[in-house]
């Protein structure tokens, strides 16, 4: 019969289709068993009203074949198979689906075919410089077959085929510099491929497979006997067929769970949380995701990638899909399973659409339920969770400019000074007095050294609790969230803002104490005058204290910027110049501050200078920052003891 060629537009396509739709050339694979895994699902469906057909679920295979020297690979189906007429639609017309036909003609919502594009046949041009098709229609008497060698055409001939199906016949092509075709027909190459792209079509996939088993011992057996082996070929089903995510919650137990996540992603450990998921409606899909119990090696590096596996009707389109994630919750590990997917032309990517946008905001919502349940019901395992992964949280409720925050805020965990443990912001709330104005915290590089600052110290001793953050992340997500909502005395809803033990107005002082502070920094202004002076723009501000008791200096800040956010910034490159307002304040009732007002009486400006140098080193130091000059902290300290 003469060859019939592709139309223009066609060839334009399979070019492009060969040679660029497809960025991996082992999807061949992938895409001729999910043709065949359609062809099956027609004819099983039609069996379901059609008593003549004569097979039932269990008789349905995919059978692939190899034969390494003549460079053939053949996949096989005892589905329903094509007429002629049908060869040369959705053969010989590139991007026509037989199977997107199919669907479109049957409205019934449990068929769920795979294919529905008519492009994933001529994928196998990738690997194969000939394809060779042969199909029975059911129904139909004669069997026809379909050859092409690529853009060139294609023949249509008669053939011979006594069962019903479509053998799909590659010869692959020889191997080049750059690629290795002889990949395509190596026994375990074959079997990787359908593990991981197909490993979950629902009809078993079947490959011969050599084996070796030990020969039958002779009997009698003589002394020097040693045992034989053989080779020999057993027809295996490649692919385990159920998705595990697809059974009921109750059918699998959680040593089956923990088994997979570990076989599938890699891990040594159980996972800490098993999530499972099915949505029907606006969104259509199954889930199974996981929350690991440590973070990868590279969780914080640029290296780390984010994302769950992505299947449609139980292929794998996309290892890794990004897109179903929030940042803040890319610790997850998982598998998403969907038939609703718009998926491109060639299925390796995802259209830009409403369904996935959809489907991640439901992920969200589950994960982040799924957490504040371990939270609640699971507190030491929450804990574990959070040393590994809470940073990522916190970084979560900060950036997009706090875009996050409401949903993530109680799952935060913060280290109480007053408990001496992990506490939510809402645990905090709630043991509030009831005269407290705000949600104190300190924050710098130990909980040991904060909980001895003076006005932690303070804080604390007014019977308030102070939140110990060491991380750097901590303030400004504290700062993103602004405020925790509280109820009020009379129970109507409120809220109650942070504020950082040094800060300028803890708001612990009476009118008084405000008052007589003001009175003795106005008293006093040229000897703080003197002092800002001498410390040469490194305050903004020298004032009298009212938060003070025993220690003789404190530093806190009156600006936008805390000291310790300052400190922070100050290691980010093009941040030199964000520096926080600097206050020292003092403490009058200390004997150090006598020795200042002496110094200024006498006109003693050296004796001022190094006093002034000392408190201010001291206050650094209090603060955890890195003394300027420590030379001249250590001569300070010297004058003021003679």
């Amino acid at each position: 019969m003469a060859k019939k060629e592709f139309q223009a537009e066609s060839k334009k396509l399979m070019d492009m289709m060969i040679n660029s739709i497809y960025t991996n050339k082992e999807i061949f694979l992938r895409e001729l068993i999910s043709n065949a895994s359609d062809a099956i699902d027609k004819l099983y469906y039609k069996s379901l009203t059609d008593t003549s057909v004569g097979m039932n679920k269990s008789d349905f295979r995919i059978l692939i074949t190899r034969d390494k020297e003549n460079r053939i690979l053949t996949v096989e189906d005892n589905g329903i198979g094509m007429t002629k007429e049908e060869l040369e639609q959705n053969l010989g017309t590139i991007a026509h689906s037989g199977s997107l036909d199919f669907k479109k003609d049957n409205k019934d919502e449990n068929i769920d075919i795979i294919g529905q594009f008519g492009v994933g046949f001529y994928s196998a041009f990738m690997v194969a410089d000939k394809l060779t098709v042969i199909s029975k229609a059911y129904g139909s008497d004669e069997a026809w077959q379909w050859e092409s060698s690529g853009v060139d055409g294609y023949e249509m001939t008669p053939a011979q085929k006594d069962t019903v199906g479509t053998q799909i016949i590659l010869h692959i092509k020889p191997d080049t510099d750059t690629e290795k075709y002889d990949n395509f027909l190596d026994e375990y190459g074959i079997v990787a491929i359908v593990k991981k792209y197909s490993d979950y079509v629902r009809y078993p996939i079947q490959m011969e497979r050599e084996k070796s088993r030990q020969k039958p011992e002779p009997d009698p057996k003589p002394d020097d006997y040693k045992p034989e082996w053989e080779t020999y070929t057993e027809l295996e089903t490649l692919n385990s067929m159920i998705p595990i995510w697809k059974k009921q919650k109750s059918e699998v137990t959680d040593e089956e769970y923990n088994s997979f996540y570990k076989d599938k992603f890699g891990d040594y450990a159980d996972p800490a949380r098993v999530i499972v998921s099915r949505t029907e409606g606006t969104a259509n899909y199954n889930a199974l995701l996981f929350v690991p119990s440590h973070r990868p090696y590279d969780f914080y590096t640029k290296d780390y990638e984010k994302g769950l596996a992505l299947y449609a009707s139980g292929v794998l389109i996309m290892e890794k899909c990004a897109d179903l994630l929030p940042d803040y919750f890319s610790f997850v590990k998982g598998i998403v399973d969907s038939q609703d997917l718009s998926l491109n032309i060639s299925r390796e990517m995802l259209q830009k659409d409403s369904q996935l946008k959809l489907i991640h905001n439901a992920l969200e919502k589950k994960i982040k339920n799924e957490l504040h349940a371990m939270l609640n019901n699971d507190r030491a395992k929450y804990e574990e969770f959070w040393k590994e992964f809470g940073r990522q949280i916190k970084f979560g409720a900060y950036s997009d400019y706090g875009m996050h925050a409401e949903l993530l805020r109680d799952l935060l965990l913060f280290w109480s000074a007053k408990e001496q443990k992990m506490v939510t912001l809402q645990e905090y709330i709630d043991k509030m007095p009831a005269e407290q104005k705000y949600i104190y915290f300190a924050a710098g590089d130990s909980t040991d050294r904060l909980a001895k600052l003076p006005s932690a110290e303070l804080v604390l001793d007014k019977g308030f609790d102070v939140l110990l953050l060491t991380e750097d992340v901590d303030e400004f997500c504290l700062q993103i969230l602004h405020s925790y909502p509280r109820k009020d005395a009379e129970g109507k809803d409120g809220t109650v803002e942070f504020k950082n033990v040094n800060s300028g107005d803890l708001g612990l002082e009476s009118e008084e104490e405000k008052k007589a502070a003001e009175d003795a920094t106005a008293e006093n202004k040229a000897l703080f005058d003197a002092m800002k002076d001498a410390l040469n723009g490194k305050v903004k501000e020298v004032k009298v204290s009212t938060r003070l008791k025993d220690h003789p200096v404190c530093l806190s800040s009156d600006g936008p910027l805390s000291i310790e956010m300052e400190k922070v910034l100050s290691k980010q490159p093009g941040s030199e110049g964000v520096k926080s307002d600097k206050v020292l304040e003092l403490n009058v009732n200390h004997p150090v501050f006598a020795a200042l007002k002496a110094a200024q009486e006498a006109g003693d400006t050296e004796k001022l200078n190094k006093y002034s140098a000392l408190l201010y080193a001291q206050a650094q130091l209090i603060e955890g920052l890195p003394v300027d000059d420590p030379a001249a902290y250590a001569e300070a300290v010297c004058s003021l003891m003679k």
